[in-house]
């Protein structure tokens, strides 16, 4: 991928615009123009020289709100377990 979007990059000059360059690579490559496109835009933003957020950023977003997920799952399972060994099976858990 990164060779690909260097590419790119490095062709840009030859033309008018980086739709223009991404459809020739991809067809010439057999990538998808779109998903090229994207790639070389977010190369920009992790090197910088385009405003968004970098892939090491989205990354740490995936994993912190995984273990979001994960802690929320894990407190509901303690508080069910807490009402359980409170009330035993008279009560009904919620789920």
């Amino acid at each position: 991928m990164q060779r690909v979007v260097r590419l790119v990059l490095d062709h840009l000059d030859e033309h008018p615009n980086l739709t223009v360059a991404c459809q020739t690579v991809a067809g010439r490559l057999g990538f998808g123009a779109e998903s090229l496109r994207r790639w070389v835009r977010q190369a920009e933003v992790d090197a910088g020289e385009r405003q968004g957020m970098t892939t090491s950023e989205s990354e740490k977003i995936r994993k912190l709100e995984c273990e979001n997920r994960e802690l929320r799952e894990a407190n509901a399972i303690l508080k069910d377990a807490a009402a359980f060994l409170r009330y035993g099976n008279s009560t009904p858990v919620a789920v």
